[in-house]
């Protein structure tokens, strides 16, 4: 049976729908939500038996741990086993937010939220709906994000319901989400911290707040402690070639990359900035991104772009690759995995 889909709005969330969500999730069921970050598919973190369904719906490896979400600080508490003076200042100063803080586990959260795991990675969402959920359902939720394991992240509930209609209970709409790429994930088990993946909060910001956090050198492995990165990620169906290039060269390498797709006989779609969109050849399916100075509007348009094209029936997805400094690093983490696995 299909999911029912309940339209929330998303600045003032009606206390009916609140509700009817929470009765399921208090009964065990699924939730898909929205977040300031993407749409989280929710079931009741310390229920065993419902988490086990948000696997089997998305068809999520078991060890891969999820994102425990609280609608309050003083939540994380009951949560993990030593709470890090380092992850107070920052609850402080980022939550409510899209940052997500790695911890160790306390005994009653269930093993299957924290993949097998010592460590739970908890996080306070900056959306009405998610926060009223949340309080209503009277239990942390668990949630990674809505969409069928591999897939590209899901940021409207449409989204949700083309990977997951037929495998959760219901679905709240509260319209586009605003940051569009996932939370940034910190593991405060380590010294320095270390950045598992880059995501809503930049890694600069983190540095002024806290001084020195460590990140994986490009194309290291992916912790086991990371939620939602170490399995194919973001990637449509549609192969993802991803073109970087200096500023200057970026219009001819995306032209001669098309090109060459075509000489091959494939049919090919276009991500570009507004500053590279005119190199472009003719007869490409062409999505722009947004203003190559600007990553906060090239995050929140990302993964809907990616679905567009992917629906296109096209073959390739040419990507222009943008500056990695502040969001700009989580949209190219995003790009890097899409191009990595899509097949």
């Amino acid at each position: 049976m299909p999911a029912r889909l309940l339209p929330v709005d998303p600045a003032a969330p009606d206390p009916g729908a609140i509700a009817e969500a929470a009765e399921v999730v208090v009964a065990g069921g699924l939730v898909a939500f929205p977040t300031e970050t993407v749409y989280g598919l929710g079931a009741d973190a310390l229920n065993a038996a419902a988490v086990q369904r948000i696997f089997a719906a998305k068809g999520r490896p078991a060890d891969n741990p999820l994102i425990v979400h609280v609608a309050d600080p003083a939540e994380v508490e009951a949560l993990t086993a030593a709470l890090p003076e380092t992850a107070r200042l920052l609850m402080a100063r980022c939550w409510p937010g899209p940052l997500t803080l790695v911890v160790p586990a306390a005994p009653q959260v269930p093993l299957v939220t924290r993949g097998g795991l010592d460590t739970v990675a908890v996080r306070m969402p900056a959306h009405p709906v998610a926060l009223a959920l949340i309080r209503a359902a009277g239990c942390p939720i668990a949630a990674p994000s809505a969409n069928r394991s591999g897939r590209p992240s899901p940021t409207t509930a449409r989204h949700v319901l083309a990977d997951l209609g037929d495998a959760i209970d219901l679905v709240l709409d509260g319209g586009p989400t605003p940051v569009g790429v996932e939370s940034t994930v910190l593991d405060l088990t380590t010294s320095p911290p270390s950045v598992l993946r880059p995501g809503g909060v930049a890694v600069e910001t983190l540095r002024d707040l806290i001084g020195p956090v460590t990140l994986p050198p490009a194309g290291a492995p992916v912790l086991a402690r990371a939620p939602g990165t170490r399995y194919r990620h973001y990637a449509p169906r549609a192969r993802v070639v991803l073109v970087e290039a200096p500023p200057d060269r970026v219009g001819e390498a995306v032209a001669g990359t098309v090109r060459a797709l075509w000489d091959r006989g494939l049919r090919v779609g276009v991500m570009v900035t507004e500053d590279h969109a005119a190199a472009v050849p003719s007869g490409a399916v062409v999505r722009v991104m947004g203003p190559r100075t600007d990553p906060a509007v090239v995050a929140t348009r990302l993964f809907a772009q990616l679905r567009e094209l992917d629906e296109a029936g096209l073959d390739a997805i040419v990507v222009e690759a943008i500056d990695e400094r502040g969001l700009g690093r989580a949209v190219m983490d995003r790009l890097r995995r899409a191009a990595a696995s899509a097949g």
